[in-house]
């Protein structure tokens, strides 16, 4: 039996989030970075991720194969533009190692803080070490050798020898992915002047 205002009949959707005019696959990671940054990844479901983006959770899968597919995709967020760009200063072979160092620190920095949600935080995930994360695993270790090869490469990293150099390589690292923690708690903090003050710690760890 039909109703007198011609309404759809059945579960109404989802309106918690205000029109945003992305596209579905794009509300999701943006609904799946809010709850597992907030509620915690074990305990967001599919249901809810795709209610916040405003959607069925049938509808959900015609996008995405569920939520480790979303997770995925956030953690490899993270790190693919700097790897990108980390790629093109180790080709620069102009430019001093020092400045192409500080740039990737910089520009790292600048990604981490830049988004309104901790994706950080994801990293510690005990599911990140799965084999469904191998990707991002493969991404993030690249990042990181790069990393070590700018720090070989400048005046202070090229007289470490090996075991001195990887222990560089892991302080600057983790400084970098840690910020975002201090960031989130100074909030109103430009993120160019904390991202400048960040690489001039990571360029003293280095030794430079």
């Amino acid at each position: 039996m039909g109703t007198s205002s011609g309404r759809r009949v059945g579960r109404p959707r989802a309106a918690q989030r205000p029109d945003s005019g992305l596209e579905p696959r794009a509300e999701l990671l943006v609904a799946a970075a809010e709850l597992f940054t907030t509620r915690g990844y074990a305990a967001t479901t599919t249901r809810a991720v795709a209610e916040r983006a405003g959607m069925r959770q049938a509808s959900m899968y015609h996008y995405v194969s569920g939520k480790e597919e979303l997770l995925a995709e956030l953690l490899e967020s993270t790190v693919t533009p700097s790897l990108s760009y980390a790629r093109e200063l180790l080709a620069d072979d102009v430019t001093p190692a020092e400045e192409r160092l500080r740039a990737l620190c910089r520009a790292d920095v600048e990604l981490l803080c830049a988004g309104p949600h901790n994706l950080g935080a994801l990293y510690l995930l005990p599911e990140v070490h799965e084999e469904r994360f191998a990707g991002f695993r493969a991404v993030r270790a690249e990042l990181k050798d790069a990393y070590r090869q700018l720090i070989a490469a400048t005046a202070a990293g090229g007289v470490l020898a090996k075991g001195e150099l990887e222990l560089r390589t892991d302080l600057v690292f983790g400084l970098i992915e840690g910020v975002i923690l201090i960031h989130r708690s100074e909030p109103e903090r430009r993120i160019d002047e904390f991202a400048r003050a960040t690489a001039d710690a990571a360029l003293r760890i280095a030794g430079v």
